[in-house]
C-alpha cells in the first residue's frame, strides 16, 4: 500500500472546509476529516478506481459531503492535489500540477 500525501494547498482547503463545518454544527468538522480519513483509505486500497479526469488526475467522491478529492497516484505514492468542493470553479487546482510532487 503506497503512503499518502497531501501538497499543502491541499490540506489547507481541508482544514479550512473542516473549520467552516464545525463553525456550523458542533461536530460536523470532526464528521468531515473522518469522512475524508475514510476516503484516502479506499484510495490507498485502490488508486486506480477511480475515474481520470484529465493528465492522469483521479477524482474520488466523498459520500456524506459535496467534496472530491483530487489525486494523482505517483510510482511511490498517492498526491492529494485538492480537496474540492464540488460548486467551486472545476478548474481552480490545475496550476497544482504542474508542481513537483516530491518523494
Amino acid at each position: 500500500m503506497k503512503k499518502i500525501t497531501f501538497l499543502p494547498l491541499a490540506e489547507q482547503e481541508m482544514n479550512e472546509a473542516a473549520i467552516f463545518y464545525e463553525t456550523h454544527s458542533r461536530g460536523l468538522g470532526r464528521a468531515f476529516l473522518y469522512a475524508i480519513k475514510r476516503e484516502t483509505d479506499d484510495i490507498t486500497h485502490n488508486p486506480r478506481t477511480y475515474p481520470v479526469l484529465r493528465n492522469g488526475i483521479r477524482r474520488k467522491l466523498t459520500r456524506r459531503f459535496p467534496y472530491a478529492i483530487l489525486y494523482s497516484d505517483e510510482e511511490e505514492q498517492i498526491v492529494v492535489i485538492a480537496v474540492m468542493h464540488l460548486h467551486r470553479a472545476p478548474d481552480y487546482w490545475r496550476h497544482r500540477v504542474s508542481e513537483p510532487f516530491g518523494s
